[in-house]
C-alpha cells in the first residue's frame, strides 16, 4: 500500500514555502503602497453610477471608456434591466449597469456621463444615477467576514468534539481541522497578494465571498477523511495509527479529487470565458477549493500523524494510539 502520509514533512515545506512567499509580497506591498493588501473601493469609498441603455452594451466598450476617461478603479457589473414606469416589459436588447470608481466631483459625473452618453451607446443611454459608496460598508463586511470564520472555528470544535467523543484524543481531530482551514485562508490571501503586484487585483466584497466559501468547503472535505478515519480505527485495530490514517486517506482521496475536478472545470470555463467581473473572483474561488483538498489530504489528515508522534513542536512525547 502506497504510503501518503509518510512524506508528510515534504508537503509542510510547500506549503510553508508558498506562505512565505505570499507574506513576502504582503511586506513589499506594505512598504510601496502602506497596505498589506491592495483594496477596492468597497473599502475606501468612491462614487457609484448606475447607466441605463436601450440597446446591448459589451462590458469590454464600457471598461474602456471609462479608463480612457482616466479612471484606475474601475469595478463594472451588468444589472438586471428595470422595467419601464408604464410597467411594459425592458427593453429586451437593453441593459444596465454599474460602475464603481474612485470619488468623483460633480463636473466630473458630468464629463463621465457624457463620455459615456457619446462613445458607449450614443443617444440611447436613458436613466443614470449616481451616489458616494462610503468606506465603511466594506469595513462591516470585513468584520462580519471574521466573525463568521471564529463562529465555523467553535461549530467545527464542537461538532468533531461530539462525532468523535469516542476515539482516542478527539480534540486532535478538531484542532487539526482548524489548522487547515487557517491554511488555506493563508494561501488565498497570499495569492491575492501576489496577484495583486502582478496584476494590480483588488480585495473587494467578492473576495471576502470566495474566502468564506472555501472555509466551508474546506471544513467539510477534512471533516469526510477525517471520518473514515474514525471508522477503521475500531476496525483494524492491529494496525498502528500511521497506517490506519494512510488507509482512510487512499479510501477516499478519490472522492475528494472527484468532487474537486468537477468544480474545477467548471470554473476554469467561467475564467477563460466569463466576464472580466467575475474572473477574478472565480480564479480565487478556485484557487482556494484547490488549496481546501490539498490541505484536507495533505496538511490536516499528516498533521494527527505528527501529533501523535511528538513531531510538533509544542507537544513532544510519543502516544500509543
Amino acid at each position: 500500500m502506497f504510503n501518503l502520509v509518510e512524506r508528510r514533512r515534504v508537503y509542510y515545506i510547500f506549503s510553508a514555502i508558498l506562505i512565505s512567499i505570499g507574506i513576502a509580497a504582503m511586506g513589499f506591498s506594505l512598504v510601496d503602497t502602506g497596505s498589506l493588501l491592495q483594496v477596492s473601493i468597497d473599502f475606501t469609498g468612491g462614487t457609484l453610477l448606475s447607466a441605463q441603455f436601450t440597446e446591448a452594451v459589451e462590458e469590454e466598450n464600457l471598461r474602456t471608456s471609462l479608463e480612457d476617461f482616466g479612471l484606475d478603479e474601475i469595478i463594472v457589473q451588468e444589472l438586471q434591466a428595470i422595467e419601464r414606469e408604464d410597467g411594459e416589459t425592458s427593453y429586451p436588447e437593453g441593459s444596465r449597469w454599474s460602475v464603481r470608481t474612485e470619488e468623483l466631483s460633480a463636473a466630473e459625473v458630468t464629463q463621465l456621463l457624457d463620455v459615456l452618453n457619446n462613445e458607449v451607446a450614443p443617444l440611447d443611454m436613458e436613466a443614470t444615477s449616481t451616489s458616494q459608496v462610503s468606506g465603511s460598508v466594506g469595513d462591516e463586511v470585513t468584520r462580519a467576514s471574521f466573525l463568521a470564520i471564529l463562529v465555523a472555528t467553535v461549530v467545527v470544535l464542537f461538532f468533531i468534539w461530539i462525532a468523535f467523543r469516542k476515539v482516542p484524543h478527539a480534540v486532535r481531530y478538531g484542532v487539526c481541522a482548524i489548522i487547515a482551514m487557517i491554511h488555506d485562508i493563508l494561501i488565498i490571501v497570499s495569492a491575492i497578494s501576489i496577484l495583486g503586484l502582478i496584476l494590480g487585483w483588488e480585495v473587494d466584497a467578492l473576495f471576502l465571498t470566495a474566502l468564506l466559501t472555501v472555509v466551508g468547503y474546506s471544513v467539510q472535505d477534512t471533516i469526510v477523511v477525517f471520518d473514515r478515519i474514525r471508522e477503521n480505527i475500531p476496525k483494524r485495530r492491529d494496525e498502528s495509527y500511521e497506517l490506519i490514517v494512510n488507509r482512510s486517506v487512499l479510501e477516499t482521496i478519490h472522492r475528494s479529487f472527484a468532487t474537486q475536478l468537477n468544480a474545477v472545470f467548471v470554473m476554469i470555463a467561467i475564467v477563460l470565458f466569463g466576464g472580466e467581473t467575475i474572473r477574478q473572483f472565480v480564479l480565487i474561488l478556485l484557487i482556494g477549493l484547490t488549496s481546501g483538498t490539498y490541505s484536507s489530504i495533505f496538511i490536516a489528515v499528516p498533521l494527527l500523524v505528527s501529533w501523535s508522534k511528538g513531531e510538533l513542536p509544542i507537544i513532544r512525547g510519543d502516544v500509543n494510539e
